[in-house]
């Protein structure tokens, strides 16, 4: 079992910088698979990046369109912890933010899906204001 606690979210102006962490518990971390998704009022859980583990210590990540070149995810595998870095915020990235996790299998490909990750965290507000 695993348990992921976000944290980072608040306020923020457009332009403006964020980092979220998410912090695991559980062992194996490093051959876990994580991910960030986030859900706006009225809208469905969508993609905004994924670090995949591609077998020893290698790793591979991938953004969803809107936020490639603005987000950059990381890992620090010796706190169990993922981080989403945010800049050049914009208000339409305002939304609850959500952690999740999968076992990690390094011949499949990155998981986009929020169907394919087995554990979410609590998730994070993030507003931007204009």
């Amino acid at each position: 079992q695993v348990q992921l606690v976000e944290s980072g979210g608040g306020l923020v102006q457009a332009g403006g910088s964020l980092r979220l962490s998410c912090a695991a518990s559980g062992r194996s971390f490093s051959s876990y698979d994580m991910g960030w998704f986030r859900q706006a009022p009225g809208k469905e859980r969508e993609f905004v990046a994924a670090i995949k583990w591609t077998g020893g210590r290698t790793y591979s990540a991938d953004y969803a369109g809107s936020v490639k070149g603005r987000f950059t995810i990381s890992r620090d595998n010796n706190k169990n912890t993922v981080y989403l870095q945010m800049s050049s915020l914009k208000p339409e990235d305002t939304a609850v933010y959500y952690c999740a996790a999968d076992l990690g299998r390094p011949t499949y490909g990155l998981k986009s899906l929020p169907g394919e990750y087995a554990y979410w965290g609590q998730g994070t507000q993030v507003t931007v204001s204009s």
